[in-house]
């Protein structure tokens, strides 16, 4: 894949609390801001809930006016959890050329049925012609003990795949830059795990 070259760059992230959707937020901010471009971003639903919805957009480019990704206007959707993904496909289409890059993990909702893996891709191909599949927090877990670093690992992952139009070692600088000093080899260990995975 060629590295994406546009004015500007829609991304909304999904999934639920306690997945550190805002520390992902933040580590792609810092990295735009590092690259010198322009962002907004927003946060959408249920943010003090853990296990609620969590809904983020970040728009960035040379100038960024609004914050929030039109219907249909996604470049990039990040779904840390596989049923979240589904609400976010009001923001994707394949005209925009929406890619999906979805975490293979479930978490489990009391007295609800869950669609299956494979009727939430049939849905999604809908709205993109590529849906990326990656057992992040199962990665995650195996090469770092904990699968709470699968945001960083997909954030990074992206970067190193050219599907973000940001370097790497921006988000890595950004990682340095926000996350807590106790937790920072891990998730430079995280980082470079995104490194070393072939899609």
């Amino acid at each position: 894949m060629e590295h994406i070259t546009k004015n500007q760059f829609n991304i909304v992230i999904v999934g639920t609390g306690g997945q550190g959707l805002i520390t992902i937020l933040k580590i792609i901010s810092q990295a735009v801001l590092i690259e010198g471009k322009d962002i907004k971003t927003s946060e959408l639903h249920g943010l003090s809930q853990r296990g609620g919805s969590v809904e983020v957009h970040l728009r960035f480019g040379k100038e960024i006016f609004s914050p929030l990704v039109k219907q249909g206007s996604a470049d990039l959707v990040i779904a840390l959890e596989m049923q979240e993904t589904l609400k976010a496909c009001y923001y994707a289409s394949k005209q925009a050329k929406t890619i999906f890059l979805v975490n293979d993990f479930f978490i489990p909702i009391p007295g609800k049925k869950l669609l299956g893996k494979s009727a939430i891709l049939k849905n999604l191909e809908k709205f993109s012609q590529e849906t990326i599949l990656i057992p992040a927090s199962a990665l995650c877990k195996k090469q770092t003990g904990t699968p709470v670093t699968a945001g960083v690992f997909l954030i990074s992952l992206a970067c190193f795949k050219n599907l973000i139009p940001l370097s790497p070692d921006s988000i890595l600088q950004a990682i340095k830059k926000i996350v807590p000093e106790k937790y920072l080899e891990l998730n430079k260990k995280t980082w470079l795990l995104a490194k070393t995975k072939n899609l």
